[in-house]
């Protein structure tokens, strides 16, 4: 395990550039581990040369979840298009010379949001982040392939339940439903995602992470 407490210090675990290439960076772990956080901040390095791509973009619209009986669920890895993912990964690695638009999740609406991330051809180093990147089933099998290397955040599990139902609530859920919905939703996703935790490249504790 890699303890990070600041910038300066994440900046220095960065995987080293290769000529001709796009580097594809992975941020894994639990649902309110703080992966969001550190994508960012590797993103916010150098803005011109670092691009986002979190895979919560390939959220199933709540339409689609419906439909297919998983409202419910929303979060689990069958709630997202995996393969979409991996392709759009895939097109990331590939097409460097043009610019690629991919989604985002807008959590006050809590649904995808289609192209609305440019990654430019002067992107040379892309970060993507979520739970299940390193989860060995179809679909996310082909994403974790396209990636070069993967940081797991670790976290103390009584603060990252206690930042779901914060986020739940911010939402707009009462109380008891955020309540609920970590202990039947979040909880199993976590325990999932804790179990893929023995196939990243690199473990980071960010007990003592200083923002800014």
């Amino acid at each position: 395990m890699t303890s990070v407490r600041s910038i300066e210090e994440l900046k220095a675990l960065l995987p080293d550039p290769v000529s001709g290439r796009r580097i594809l960076l992975g941020i894994a772990g639990p649902p309110g581990a703080g992966k969001s956080t550190i994508a960012e901040a590797v993103a916010g390095l150098d803005p011109e040369h670092h691009a986002l791509v979190p895979m919560d973009g390939f959220h199933l619209a709540d339409q689609a979840l419906t439909a297919l009986g998983l409202l419910d669920r929303k979060g689990a890895p069958e709630t997202f298009d995996a393969r979409g993912y991996a392709a759009l990964l895939a097109r990331l690695t590939g097409d460097a010379g043009h610019t690629v638009y991919a989604p985002a999740f807008e959590r006050r609406l809590e649904q995808p949001l289609a192209n609305a991330l440019p990654v430019t051809p002067a992107c040379s180093l892309l970060v993507t982040e979520g739970n299940y990147l390193l989860l060995d089933t179809p679909g996310w099998r082909e994403a974790r392939s396209l990636i070069d290397e993967v940081w797991f955040v670790d976290v103390e599990p009584g603060l990252r339940r206690k930042r779901l139902v914060a986020r739940h609530i911010q939402s707009g859920k009462t109380p008891a439903a955020a309540e609920d919905w970590v202990r039947r939703v979040d909880d199993p996703n976590a325990a999932l995602v804790a179990a893929t935790r023995d196939r990243a490249d690199r473990v980071l504790d960010l007990s003592g992470w200083r923002p800014g």
